[in-house]
C-alpha cells in the first residue's frame, strides 16, 4: 500500500460529505433499521478510490467544527443564508470519522478555522517540505493556494473525469494572470453561497475586466474616482464591503496545525474496526470489495426487502408513497433542491438539484 512518492492529498472532508450524499439522493441506500447511509457509501467509495487509483504516499482529511471563525466575528452575516443540512448527512458524519480511522488516515480539525484554512496551512507546509500537493475538494476558493507545487484535485463526480488544476488552468477559468487574483475577483464579485456580499452589481465578467486593468481590489477601489458612469458609484459605494470581503474570501495559511510526515503517511487499514463500521452501515458488497475475503459481513436483508446492486437494502417505491403525508411531499419529494454550494443548476455535475454543502460547493465546475 506504501508508495515512495511524495504526494500527499488533503481532503475537504465535508464538500466531498455533502457531494455523496446528494449524488445518491434519487436512489437512497437504506438499511434494516431505516438508516440513510447514502453519506457514509459514497465517502467511503471515493476514499478507496482516491488512494487505489492515485497511490498518494500521505493523506489526511481536514474537517470543519461547529465553533465560530474569525469570518464570523467580522461579518455576523457570513454564511446566514445556509440551510440546515439534513439530519441524515448529519448523523452519518460520526461514522464516517470512524470509517477515516479504520483507514489509519489522519484527521484534521480546529476550532476556530475552516477546513480550507487547515489545508491551505498544511498544503504550504508540505510543499515547503518537497511534496507534490492535491487539495481534493470541488471548492472554487481553493484556486488561491494553487503553484507548481500545490494543485486542486476535483473528484469525479456522476460519469465525469478528475480535473487537475495548476496555475494555468486556474487563471483560465477565471480569466486571470495570476492565482493571487482570486481573492480580488471574490472580494469584488462576492460569493453567494457563503454571503460574502462584494459589490452590488459586479459579477465575474465585470471583476475579471476591472482586474485585468487595475490588477488588486485595492487599486480598483483606490480609481473609483475615475471610473466612469454606473459601475463608478457602484465601486465608490461598494468599496468598504469590497475590502471586507476580500478578507473573508483569504484562506488562512498560519493555522496552529502542523503537517507531520509520518503521520499522514498511508499504512495498513485497522481491518477490524472496518470490518465493524461496515457491518453496522450493512455494507455487504461494498465491504466485500474492499476488505476481501476477510471481510466478515453478516448482514442478510430480512425477507422480502428489496436490495440494490451493492447489497443495500433499498426503500421501494411503494414504500416510500406509502410514508408519504399531504404536508411533507415537498421536503421529500426528489426535486427538492439543497443548498449546494456555488448555487449552480447540477447540469454541469449532473443536472438541476442544487448540490449542498455545510460549507461550500460544486463552486465551478
Amino acid at each position: 500500500m506504501e508508495n515512495t512518492d511524495k504526494r500527499v492529498f488533503l481532503l475537504d472532508a465535508f464538500a466531498l460529505i455533502f457531494r455523496a450524499y446528494y449524488a445518491l439522493i434519487n436512489s437512497p441506500r437504506i438499511t434494516s433499521k431505516g438508516r440513510n447511509t447514502n453519506a457514509q457509501f459514497g465517502f467511503t467509495n471515493a476514499l478507496v478510490d482516491l488512494i487505489n487509483n492515485q497511490k498518494p504516499s500521505h493523506m489526511a482529511v481536514c474537517f470543519d467544527t461547529h465553533a465560530p471563525t474569525e469570518r464570523h466575528t467580522e461579518f455576523a452575516d457570513y454564511k446566514a443564508n445556509r440551510q440546515e443540512a439534513p439530519e441524515d448527512l448529519l448523523s452519518a458524519m460520526p461514522d464516517i470519522k470512524t470509517i477515516v480511522e479504520g483507514f489509519n488516515i489522519p484527521i484534521m480539525e480546529l476550532d476556530g478555522y475552516e477546513a480550507d484554512d487547515v489545508i491551505g496551512t498544511l498544503s504550504k507546509q508540505a510543499a515547503a517540505a518537497g511534496y507534490e500537493v492535491y487539495m481534493v475538494t470541488p471548492d472554487k476558493d481553493y484556486g488561491q493556494l494553487v503553484s507548481d507545487k500545490i494543485k486542486i484535485y476535483k473528484p469525479p463526480y456522476q460519469g465525469g473525469l478528475a480535473e487537475i488544476l495548476g496555475p494555468k488552468e486556474v487563471c483560465e477559468k477565471w480569466n486571470i494572470k495570476d492565482v493571487s487574483q482570486v481573492i480580488d475577483i471574490l472580494g469584488l464579485m462576492g460569493d453567494a453561497v457563503d454571503n460574502i456580499p462584494g459589490i452590488k452589481g459586479v459579477g465575474e465578467k465585470t471583476a475579471a475586466k476591472l482586474l485585468a486593468e487595475y490588477g488588486t481590489l485595492e487599486n480598483v477601489v483606490a480609481s473609483a474616482d475615475s471610473i466612469k458612469g454606473a459601475l463608478g458609484e457602484k465601486i465608490r459605494g461598494g468599496k468598504d464591503l469590497a475590502i471586507l470581503s476580500k478578507k473573508l474570501a483569504t484562506i488562512i495559511t498560519e493555522v496552529p496545525v502542523e503537517f507531520h510526515e509520518e503521520n499522514f503517511r498511508l499504512r495498513d487499514w485497522n481491518k477490524t474496526a472496518l470490518n465493524d463500521i461496515f457491518n453496522q452501515l450493512e455494507f455487504k458488497t461494498l465491504g466485500k470489495r474492499i476488505l476481501g475475503d476477510g471481510f466478515e459481513g453478516g448482514y442478510t436483508p430480512p425477507e422480502g426487502v428489496q436490495t440494490d446492486l451493492f447489497g443495500n437494502a433499498v426503500k421501494t417505491a411503494a414504500a416510500k408513497r406509502k410514508r408519504l403525508r399531504p404536508t411533507d411531499w415537498r421536503k421529500e419529494a426528489p426535486s427538492w433542491k439543497p443548498p449546494w454550494k456555488e448555487g449552480k443548476s447540477l447540469k454541469d455535475q449532473g443536472k438541476k438539484a442544487k448540490a449542498a454543502r455545510f460549507r461550500r460547493e460544486e463552486k465551478h465546475s
